[in-house]
C-alpha cells in the first residue's frame, strides 16, 4: 500500500497548509515536516483522507479513494483532532479507543489491556503527565486494534517533549509489523533525527536541504568581473600618473640642484629626499543573497 499526497494545500493561498508533496508505504516510516499551530493537524486529515485539499489530490495505491483511506489509515494524537484531554487518566482513553474497536471497554479491560503492554501502573495517570515515548506506543497499539488498519498518521509527537528517537524508534517498529508510518514533526524534530544517523530517519518528501548561501548568477558574475576590470584600469592610471608627477618632481630637483652648485663648492655632497612609495590595490567580492474545514465523514480515529 502506498499513499501518496500531490501538491495538496488548504486555504486561501495555502495559508493552513502550503502545497505539499509527499509518499508512505507499508512496511516503511517517514517523516512530515509541518509548522505552525494548525499545519500539522491539517496535513494529518488531508493524509488520512478526512478531509479535502483546496488543491491537489491524495491517492492510495494510485487511486483516489478517501472513504478507502478513511478505514485503513489511523489518525494519532492529532492537536483538537484525535487527542485525548489531558486529564483524562489513561485507563479512561484506553476504554474509549477499546469500545471504538469493538472490544471489551470496562475499567477491568482497560487495566488488564494496559497490564499486558507493561503499563499497568500508569492506569490512573492523566494522559497528560504520561512519559512522550509511553504515550506513543499507547496510543498507536490502540489505534491499530480497529479492523481493516493498515497505516497511522501520527502528528506532532515531538510537541511532548522527551527525545525524538525514543518515539521514532516505536514508529519503526510498528513499520516492521507491516504498517504504513509516516510521523508529523516540526523543523527541529527533523533536523535532530537526521543528525542521529542510526534511525536511517527519511523524509517524506525528500532530504531536507542545508542552508547555504546562493551562488552568484551568470549576470552576477558578469557584473563582478566588469567591476574588477574596470578596478584594475582605474589602479593601473592612477599608477602612470603618480609616476608622471614622480618624474616630473625628479626634473625640479635636478634642476634645483644645478642652479646651487653655482653657488657652493663643488667638492660638497647633494642628497635627495625620501623617494615615493605608492600602493594601491581595490578588492571587491559579490554580496551574499540569502481551521481547517474538515470532510463530513469525522474527525479523528
Amino acid at each position: 500500500m502506498k499513499i501518496t499526497l500531490h501538491e495538496v494545500s488548504k486555504g486561501r493561498g495555502g495559508q493552513a497548509l502550503p502545497p505539499t508533496s509527499l509518499e508512505f508505504h507499508t512496511g516503511a516510516v517517514r517523516f512530515a515536516i509541518a509548522e505552525t499551530e494548525q499545519r500539522p493537524s491539517v496535513l494529518g486529515l488531508i493524509a488520512s483522507g478526512r478531509m479535502r485539499p483546496a488543491t491537489g489530490r491524495v491517492t492510495i495505491d494510485g487511486s483516489a479513494d478517501n472513504r478507502r483511506l478513511r478505514r485503513t489509515i489511523a489518525l494519532v494524537d492529532a492537536p483538537d483532532v484525535s487527542d485525548p484531554h489531558a486529564d483524562i487518566t489513561l485507563a479512561g482513553v484506553v476504554g474509549e479507543e477499546l469500545m471504538f474497536a469493538g472490544v471489551g471497554a470496562t475499567p477491568l479491560h482497560s487495566r488488564r489491556w494496559l497490564t499486558q503492554l507493561g503499563f499497568g501502573e500508569l492506569a490512573g495517570v492523566p494522559i497528560g503527565n504520561v512519559d512522550p515515548a509511553a504515550r506513543v506506543r499507547i496510543l498507536c497499539e490502540l489505534a491499530v486494534l480497529r479492523k481493516g488498519t493498515a497505516g497511522v498518521v501520527l502528528v506532532s509527537p515531538d510537541r511532548h517533549g522527551g527525545s525524538p528517537d525514543g518515539w521514532w524508534r516505536i514508529a519503526s517498529e510498528f513499520a516492521d509489523r507491516g504498517y504504513a508510518m509516516l510521523v508529523i514533526v516540526g523543523g527541529s524534530a527533523a533536523v535532530a533525527l537526521e543528525r542521529m544517523h542510526e534511525l536511517e530517519a527519511i523524509n517524506a518528501s525528500g532530504p531536507i536541504q542545508p542552508l547555504a548561501l546562493e551562488a552568484p548568477t551568470d549576470d552576477e558574475s558578469t557584473a563582478n568581473e566588469d567591476t574588477d576590470t574596470a578596478t584594475d584600469t582605474a589602479t593601473a592610471t592612477d599608477t602612470d600618473t603618480i609616476a608622471d608627477e614622480d618624474t616630473d618632481a625628479a626634473a625640479a630637483v635636478d634642476e634645483d640642484a644645478t642652479a646651487l652648485d653655482a653657488h657652493t663648492d663643488p667638492d660638497a655632497d647633494t642628497a635627495t629626499g625620501p623617494a615615493v612609495d605608492t600602493d594601491t590595490g581595490t578588492d571587491t567580492a559579490p554580496a551574499a543573497d540569502t481551521a481547517a474545514d474538515t470532510d463530513q465523514n469525522g474527525a479523528g480515529r
